[in-house]
């Protein structure tokens, strides 16, 4: 799941941006209204959170512009706390609207909660549960099984493992997965995409008959169903 963050104080953005990516999320930053809604309009996001003070072009007019063009989730994330700020924030077109200082786990629930509701709209739910032979994997309730059996899995193997499913059937580099999943330029004096697979594989792999995820050799990893 891809989460634009719109946040113009630097240190708050990079603790969103933190958070966000160690519970598995895909998180890109914007520090203006402007910068916001341009990534906004010509990229794909799952879900906005939006500051209302911002330089340029507030997020409330970050908000209005954007529902012209797009229906993503919002979720305004501001200091303002009044009661009709939240009403003129709600009305304006946000889907959700949580007052500084917040705890963090309550921001990743109502992720959670606007996720899944937007999932039901759209009614793709293919998209949203992805499978391979016996494997089962729930991306907006963050949950992944095999042959019926849960899988504990961390935020970073949760999100390898998305990825690998969303790109079945094709070879992914250390590079791509580098830059997917820990947003890095990949080194090639870390071992951190090898470590991540054999701790993915010990608990998708191990404890059943049939082998999903494959390396090709000086290629890259794979997840396919083979005869």
């Amino acid at each position: 799941m891809k989460i634009l963050v719109v946040e113009d104080e630097v240190k708050a953005a990079a603790y969103l941006r933190k958070g966000l990516t160690e519970e598995g999320y895909q998180v890109e930053v914007a520090h203006s209204g402007v910068d916001g809604l341009h990534m906004a309009s010509v990229n794909e996001y799952d879900l906005v959170i939006l500051d209302w003070m911002l330089p340029g072009i507030d997020g409330i007019a970050v908000l209005s512009a954007l529902r012209h063009t797009r229906s993503v989730p919002v979720l305004m994330l501001t200091a303002r706390g009044q009661i009709e700020d939240r009403v003129r924030g709600l009305q304006g077109g946000a889907d959700d609207y949580l007052v500084k200082p917040f705890a963090f786990s309550e921001l990743v629930a109502r992720i959670q909660v606007l996720l899944r509701r937007a999932s039901g709209s759209r009614g793709d739910g293919e998209t949203l549960l992805l499978r391979v032979a016996d494997l089962e994997v729930d991306t907006v309730r963050r949950k992944a099984s095999r042959a019926g059996q849960r899988l504990e899995l961390t935020p970073k193997e949760f999100s390898l493992l998305i990825l690998l499913l969303r790109r079945k059937g094709h070879v992914l580099s250390r590079t791509e997965i580098a830059a997917q999943v820990w947003d890095m330029n990949f080194d090639s004096e870390t071992n951190v995409v090898e470590v991540a697979i054999r701790r993915l594989r010990a608990k998708l792999d191990q404890p059943f008959e049939r082998t999903l995820l494959h390396t090709v050799r000086g290629m890259g990893y794979v997840m396919e169903e083979r005869p």
